[in-house]
């Protein structure tokens, strides 16, 4: 008898899986026409065709020597085909692509300081941070030198430091009446010392909002005096009718203060600018700021709660408003403030008046600035954050810019759209902090003509602007950061911040399923103020069904685009920027 057999049951089970693709870009059009028309037909580009191509293409008032041009092919063929010595010295299609998307060795602007440094401190724009030692929001993140240190190496050549009593016989840095955590004023000082000059070489300003004693001030100018020594500029007003040049100051500490007596007879803008409630302008065409900034606003709602219940000791002893004996400035003290600060009397003004035979820094909340423009032109020198910016972010700085202010104070240790403006403005003129002002705001004042740039103006220039391809994402993320299943989705916003009859933003279409997008996109921005331009950039992931995610940013001034086909490095939420992350992209003017 035949044995049954039974057949057992099986279940199977399928996986498909998405494999992501390494590719390496390759030349775009562009690239491609640009190579041909300089290589005269050959495969290989010598160095005298780069150096024409650089010269003819780029649109620069400085040429380019044969000796860079050959510097950059035995750069380009170094890191290609990793040799020291060149058996050829020409470039390949290939090797040209890679020099123009490489954004060291094709940059979309110059790194190298080209303003005049030589007029008066007055005549720049002067990259200033604002409460610079804190770590986070202003009412309960910790004081530290290191946000200070982070600042000065990032090109910020103001920094700003609150002083406050600690104890009798001490000084510290702090955020007064809030729930910050206090430093040192010596770590401080030693940081500053540090790192003043690491980046850039031009002066470096410390405004210090005194809440100080005499005796107090005597400790902090014995401080001051031995930890910068011979670094310290004290200016003479009598003898010096006009205040030095950045060039004049290279390797200087100023200061920067409002003696007590003046604390005593002003309003405290400050204090009454916390109170003010009304619509931010932060918002604009370009959306919201992201959401994950420092602290959100429903923490900070928790932390004002508490603010009134700190101790009243604090503000007794902190406060110089409350002590007359305050009016009697330590001498020591007084002699090293080379900028004093204060408001004159007889209310804003008069304060917007300048006087040629003097320096002076006043400063205005950024709601008083636009009263103040609007109601009187624009002599101001520095705007500061409103005190309802509880979680460190920052306002739309164009208004300063266009009304001639010279220090926009800006929370750095927050992030933002705001402050992207701010880090593009001061991508000029070498990253030094000192950016020189437009000859047109040089009159603007109740004794000039005044700037104010309506809808109607008519562009002095117009920009063009194609978004070829990007790269790099795929170095910088990871495989399944914009999408588990499948490559990303990106494209590209562009636009312009500056003036508003100038302001706008484009986008191109979505590319799909690539890391390596080439979009092939040509934007056309009529310029009425293009020396106040910025150009805007910012790469989004399309997600259908979530918000789109963030792919990188960059601002860069339009003033000092260089022509022709470029690398522009993108930077993350916070600035800092991608090792691989770039786009390609083409600069005209016309």
């Amino acid at each position: 008898m035949e044995g049954k057999k039974e057949m057992g049951s099986y279940k199977f089970c399928l996986i498909f899986t998405r494999k992501f693709r390494m590719t390496e870009a390759g030349p775009v059009d562009d690239v491609r026409a640009v190579f041909e028309k300089y290589a005269e037909g050959e495969a290989n580009m010598s160095p005298e065709q780069l150096q024409k191509l650089m010269a003819e293409e780029g649109g620069e008032e400085r040429s380019t020597s044969l000796e860079e041009a050959e510097r950059i092919v035995d750069e380009v063929l170094r890191r290609r085909h990793h040799i020291a010595k060149f058996t050829r010295r020409n470039l390949t299609l290939e090797d040209f692509n890679y020099f123009m998307f490489s954004t060291d060795l094709n940059p979309p602007i110059a790194d190298q300081v080209h303003h005049n440094m030589d007029a008066p401190l007055s005549h720049y724009f002067i990259y200033t941070g604002h409460n610079s030692y804190l770590t986070g929001n202003q009412l309960s993140s910790n004081c530290s030198d290191l946000p200070i240190a982070d600042a000065l190496r990032r090109g910020v050549r103001v920094v700003e430091l609150d002083l406050w009593p600690r104890g009798t016989d001490d000084v510290c840095v702090k955020h007064g009446r809030t729930l910050t955590k206090e430093v040192k004023l010596g770590k401080c000082l030693d940081s500053i010392k540090a790192n003043a000059f690491a980046t850039s070489k031009y002066p470096v300003i410390i405004t210090l909002e005194d809440h100080l004693t005499p005796k107090l001030q005597f400790k902090v100018a014995k401080m001051i005096t031995q930890t910068f020594g011979e670094m310290l500029y004290y200016h003479d007003a009598e003898s010096c009718q006009e205040f030095p040049s950045p060039e004049d100051l290279k390797g200087k500490i100023l200061i920067s203060t409002k003696p007590p007596k003046e604390y005593l007879e002003a309003n405290d803008g400050k204090e009454k600018d916390n109170g003010e409630k009304g619509k931010d302008s932060d918002e604009d065409v370009w959306g919201k700021e992201p959401e994950d900034l420092i602290s959100t606003q429903s923490e900070l709602e928790k932390v004002t709660s508490s603010i009134n219940d700190l101790n009243q000791d604090d503000e007794e002893r902190g406060s110089c408003e409350s002590d007359m004996s305050c009016q009697l400035l330590a001498p020591e003290y007084k002699r090293l403030i080379a900028i004093h600060a204060g408001k004159p009397k007889g209310g804003l003004r008069m304060a917007l008046k300048v006087d040629p035979n003097k320096i002076r820094r006043l400063s205005l909340s950024e709601q008083l600035l636009e009263k103040a423009v609007a109601a009187y032109g624009a002599d101001v020198i520095r705007i500061y954050p409103k005190g309802t910016r509880f979680n460190s972010s920052n306002y739309k700085p164009q208004i300063g810019w266009m009304s001639g202010a010279q220090m926009i104070a800006f929370n750095m240790q927050g992030y933002g759209r705001a402050l992207w403006l701010m880090e593009g403005m001061f991508r000029a003129n070498g990253g030094c902090g000192y950016v020189k002002k437009p000859d047109f705001l040089m009159n603007v004042g109740p004794n000039g003509q005044g700037f104010y740039p309506k809808d109607n103006s008519s562009p002095k220039k117009t920009l063009k602007v194609k978004v070829c391809m990007g790269d790099g994402w795929l170095l910088d993320f990871k495989k399944t950061h914009f999408d588990s299943y499948s490559p990303p989705d990106f494209f590209v916003r562009v636009g312009i911040a500056g003036a508003p009859v100038d302001e706008v933003m484009e986008k191109t279409k979505i590319e799909y399923d690539t890391w390596t997008p080439i979009w092939n996109k040509e934007f056309t921005f009529p310029l009425a103020v293009p020396e106040l331009a910025l150009l805007r950039v910012e790469v989004h992931e399309h997600d259908k069904n979530e918000k789109d995610d963030f792919g990188g940013q960059t601002c860069l001034p339009v003033s000092e685009l260089r022509q022709g086909i470029r690398a522009v490095p993108l930077f993350n939420r916070k600035g800092v920027k991608y090792s691989s992350t770039r786009l390609l992209m083409r600069f005209e003017f016309v």
